[in-house]
């Protein structure tokens, strides 16, 4: 299944695999990029860009196939040394970068010098816009349906997929929701290039988190996750736990903090669910797609199955059209 993303990236299917922190580590990355997708390993799961570099030398040990880098810019309470990050991954030749949060542009003259194709995260295409003038090779376009940061504007990706594509010069990838064949196909015909999927990744036998945190998304239907943060128009789509449950009763008492939120939104507690197993002790990522999860694959089984039933849906679509 060729498509512009497949040749823009020299990948065999138009499958990526998301940027999740905690979870995007070598044995996941280069298990997708093995299968002929796009492994994305994480930036900032790693302490130091030192660490990063280790990482990408390890994921390397295990895959000679393409994989990319994310790196989020988001407001945090502790700063974080995103240029020394950024230097690392150029010091470690990786040419392809997904960036997501804020506007990449002040590291896209050192990205664009030094050959890397950027994808920027949008979740709305005013931001897919903004991505394409400052060089961006394309843009992976969030709808409100995803796990993470859907942003603010709660535009669903039936709807602001063909928008984005109506508009912009460049591939997008359609990014929330995506778990099957039918997806990948939907999105295809939306004016997408290809799919980003992160729950659905979550949910196979190389993801390095516990177990149980594999059954509750097997376990989990489409109402099995909440926004939280939208007080501070931060929000994010996670799993809807006790704890999420008392984050959005706070928000709902009004006049909250990030200060006051932290302890319970922290990322360290959610580092705890997936290695303890331990679903109830912090805040952890998942999308509405989790209601179409049933199983635990395999990378390369599940990637299989995607592109082969997509090609079989529009194999049959166009001989019923015929």
């Amino acid at each position: 299944m060729k498509t512009k993303i497949t040749e823009l990236l020299g990948i065999e299917h138009p499958v990526i695999q998301g940027g999740m922190q905690w979870v995007s580590k070598a044995e996941l990355v280069s298990a997708v990029s093995e299968a002929g997708g796009l492994g994305v390993l994480t930036a900032l799961t790693q302490p130091s860009p030192e660490d990063l570099i280790k990482e990408i030398r390890r994921t390397r040990s295990m895959t000679s196939k393409p994989f990319a880098v994310n790196l989020t810019l988001l407001p945090t309470l502790k700063p974080v040394p995103y240029g020394d990050y950024v230097d690392a991954m150029l010091s470690e030749n990786i040419k392809i970068v997904e960036t997501a949060g804020r506007s990449p542009e002040e590291f896209m003259p050192k990205f664009l010098d030094h050959g890397v194709k950027v994808i920027h995260k949008c979740t709305s295409v005013r931001h897919a816009l903004k991505a394409q003038k400052i060089g961006c090779a394309a843009a992976s376009v969030d709808g409100f349906e995803c796990a993470g940061h859907p942003g603010e504007d709660d535009i669903p990706g039936l709807v602001l997929l063909p928008i984005a594509a109506d508009a912009l010069s460049i591939p997008i990838i359609a990014s929330g929701g995506f778990a099957d064949g039918r997806g990948l196909a939907a999105a295809l015909c939306l004016g997408a290039e290809g799919i980003n999927m992160g729950t659905r990744f979550l949910a196979t036998k190389e993801a390095p988190v516990h177990e149980n945190v594999k059954k509750a998304l097997v376990a989990a239907d489409e109402h099995q996750s909440a926004i939280i943060l939208r007080t501070l128009r931060n929000s994010a789509r996670i799993y809807k736990n006790s704890v999420a449950q008392e984050i959005i009763a706070m928000e709902a008492r009004g006049n909250i903090t990030i200060e006051e939120l932290a302890p319970l939104a922290s990322g360290a507690r959610g580092r705890t669910v997936y290695e303890t197993g331990d679903i109830e002790a912090g805040v952890w990522s998942a999308g509405m797609v989790a209601g179409l999860i049933h199983d635990i694959p395999s990378v390369k089984d599940l990637i299989s199955r995607i592109v082969k039933d997509a090609e079989d849906i529009i194999r049959k679509k166009i001989a019923f059209m015929v």
